[in-house]
């Protein structure tokens, strides 16, 4: 099909202004054919405001050198510009479910709206992929649209269509999309993930990311029965459960025999699967994380992660101290929507100490430090030790119970801070 408003990536970001606010489609599908033309137009460009969530790859608009020409404000801070937090990047602190109202609502005005989708279908539909999230809102509210027609993007459904009439400027690349290579989970993730799968029931409609504990998780799953998937995102390991058939999403009373995702992030085995499959539907963000939709399917089991907790389960998973490390994501909205499920289980699965062997389980959280999931909210707390449910335990009865599956390393400091706070007597 003939493709309209075709030019080159350097013609593409002319459309782009000093002034500007540009939107970057993040995760895996992140444009990097039309990030490397706006950068090679920095030293042309001043107070270019890029906002995303965490992009992977090349990322040179956070250079030191290009501050007068661009500055970032993420909603989720990635590895990429982590270091540069403080300086060309800010961080907005925000529900994921909530960004999507950012842009519908008025209160964040985007000029141009950058993205990488499939080629279009003999009517003119192409498909945003592995990353619909943020990105279907922006493209809905943007001024300007340049996409990037890429036919190594998978082809998926949902939320993710989008027409050739929707974009101002469009670029053709051959661009691999961004993988995350698998990585074994370690001992005390696997142990991790053992205790969590013992806890998971049949029918139940997950939650779970990317990483060591959330693969420990689904390696322990395999003889379980009608499990259902409903989560912002999704990598991978899965694929293995839906082959054997342990994830059909039988049991699911919103998008029953769908998986539904925001993003997805893997290898190429994963985005073969996610090619043409009408299993999986990626959806707007806004409808993902909403609690009112979470909750509506049964036993919803959100696994989520956390950088420190305290001994009353006030939980900081987007900062070391007052140094931003990563966001509030969409933690708060599964944890939150799990526990409004019928049999539902909030989860916040961590190792027991930091690689340099400090607990993650401490008297108090560092000075500064965000809480992202309150007290309140923490339900279920995992260490390679074991398992501390909270909901409906006193403070004391917390404490204790945090202490019982941090690092026996550590017991005895944990001891001496309960002690100090609470007395010796712990109410059972």
């Amino acid at each position: 099909m003939d493709i309209p408003n075709k030019m080159t990536a350097e013609d593409a970001v002319k459309l782009i202004k000093s002034g500007d606010r540009v939107l970057i489609q993040g995760g895996s599908a992140t444009p990097q054919t039309l990030i490397r033309a706006m950068v090679a137009r920095g030293p042309e460009l001043r107070g270019v405001n890029i906002v995303h969530l965490h992009t992977e790859g090349e990322c040179g608009y956070v250079a030191p050198e290009l501050r007068e020409s661009f500055h970032t404000s993420a909603f989720f801070i990635g590895g990429n510009i982590r270091k540069m937090v403080g300086d060309t990047v800010d961080y907005i602190p925000v529900f994921l479910s909530d960004i999507p109202s950012l842009f519908r609502q008025g209160y964040m005005d985007l000029d141009v709206v950058m993205v990488n989708v499939s080629p279009p279908d003999k009517h003119g539909f192409c498909s945003l992929g592995v990353s619909v999230d943020i990105v279907i809102s922006g493209i809905e509210q943007g001024k300007k649209v340049i996409a990037q027609i890429n036919p190594k993007m998978p082809r998926t459904f949902g939320d993710a269509i989008v027409h050739l009439k929707n974009f101002d400027a469009c670029v053709e690349v051959d661009e691999e999309i961004h993988e995350m290579k698998f990585v074994a989970p370690s001992e005390e993730e696997q142990a991790i993930g053992k205790n969590i799968a013992e806890i998971i029931e049949d029918g139940a409609t997950l939650q779970m990311g990317i990483g060591g504990i959330p693969n420990a998780v689904l390696t322990y799953l395999t003889n379980h029965k009608n499990l259902g998937v409903h989560t912002e995102m999704f990598s991978e390991g899965i694929v293995d459960l839906v082959e054997r058939g342990v994830v059909n999403g039988s049991k699911k009373k919103v998008n029953p025999y769908k998986i539904v995702s925001g993003f997805a992030m893997g290898t190429k085995r994963l985005y073969d699967f996610m090619d043409d499959n009408a299993e999986i539907e990626m959806m707007d963000i806004a409808y993902v994380n909403d609690t009112s939709v979470i909750r509506q399917n049964p036993k919803v089991t959100a696994i989520n992660s956390a950088i420190e907790i305290d001994i009353t389960g006030q939980v900081c998973a987007d900062s070391i101290g007052t140094r931003m490390f990563s966001g509030v994501g969409g933690q708060m909205d599964f944890m939150r929507g799990a526990a409004l499920s019928k049999g539902g289980k909030p989860i916040i699965a961590v190792n027991s100490t930091t690689l340099k062997g400090i607990s993650k389980i401490v008297p108090m959280l560092k000075q500064g430090a965000g809480v992202v999931t309150t007290r309140a909210h923490a339900r279920f707390v995992v260490t390679e030790f074991g398992i501390a449910e909270l909901f409906g335990r006193t403070l004391k009865q917390r404490a204790q119970a945090l202490r019982d599956i941090a690092h026996p390393d550590h017991r005895e400091a944990l001891d001496k801070a309960i002690f100090e706070r609470f007395g010796s007597s712990v109410t059972v």
